[in-house]
């Protein structure tokens, strides 16, 4: 397990962000403008827009195909997505805010770990207090005592806290929203024993300051992290975890928001509790 922690300590936010954004004309939130593409290619993209649309809806709308004469092609129909939803109720219980109570099985581990992911990369593990609760929380009791330590004195440090633009006590400057907000994507199961499983978590993260003066703007990055879960006291809990790069997505032609807009939907828009 390194010291890179799940809101990666060493800066990796700012190193790897590999999108393609094309950032506002007049925003000093960017701070740059990335020329714009010819009219000619944004038409060319509308239209394979619309084409995929109609395709999807008459794949949709087609109808299962059973007539007189067919015959029963079951076998051949491709598996469900390994991410699709089963049905299954996510967990209704909490504990300091974060769901618990997770199933003792291959599904329950890997909304754990998502719901896990979501917490430990969240800006409230700049708070002292609260960082102390959610990794109570996440990881083993055995594991925990070791993670706080190590966690304080990594976010105690000034130099990295004023390399992403925070002050010395983790708070964002008069006038800027700090953001770190984790987004899963799916989740895979790669072992699993009776009371253990190693579930991996692909996500996208949002990470910066949103503000005006803001010189680290939000920005997006891709990671993967894979956490070591073991059943301890009817729940699933973290006891260590790795985290590498992407996979990473070609980013689209799209207008960065401005300082403002990306305030309001950070502040607007909730998080949400992942279960499959």
């Amino acid at each position: 397990m390194s010291l890179g922690d799940e809101n990666d300590l060493s800066g990796g936010y700012a190193d790897t962000g590999q999108t393609r954004t094309r950032l506002p004309e007049s925003d000093p939130y960017g701070g740059a403008r990335r020329s714009g593409r010819s009219s000619s290619r944004g038409l060319v993209t509308v239209v394979g827009v619309v084409v995929l649309l109609i395709a999807a809806i008459a794949f949709a709308n087609r109808g299962d195909g059973k007539n007189g004469s067919s015959t029963d092609n079951s076998a051949d129909k491709p598996a469900t997505s390994a991410t699709a939803a089963t049905g299954d109720a996510p967990v209704q219980s909490k504990t300091a805010g974060i769901p618990a109570g997770f199933p003792h099985t291959e599904q329950g581990a890997q909304s754990a770990a998502a719901n896990y992911a979501v917490a430990l990369g969240s800006a409230e593990m700049f708070d002292k207090a609260r960082r102390h609760e959610i990794v109570n929380t996440v990881y083993a009791p055995d594991i925990a005592t070791g993670r706080q330590s190590a966690l304080d004195n990594a976010y105690a440090d000034e130099s990295f806290l004023a390399n992403i633009g925070l002050t010395k006590d983790g708070s964002a400057p008069r006038g800027e929203t700090f953001v770190s907000r984790i987004i899963p994507v799916g989740t895979k199961v790669t072992s699993s024993g009776a009371d253990t499983a190693t579930v991996e978590v692909w996500y996208t993260s949002l990470f910066g300051l949103s503000g005006g003066a803001s010189t680290n703007p939000v920005s997006e990055s891709w990671y993967t992290t894979t956490y070591e879960l073991k059943w301890v006291a009817d729940d699933w809990k973290v006891t260590d975890f790795q985290q590498k790069d992407g996979p990473v997505p070609v980013g689209r032609d799209q207008k960065a928001s401005t300082a403002d807009d990306m305030t309001k939907a950070v502040e607007g828009y909730g998080g949400f509790t992942y279960a499959r």
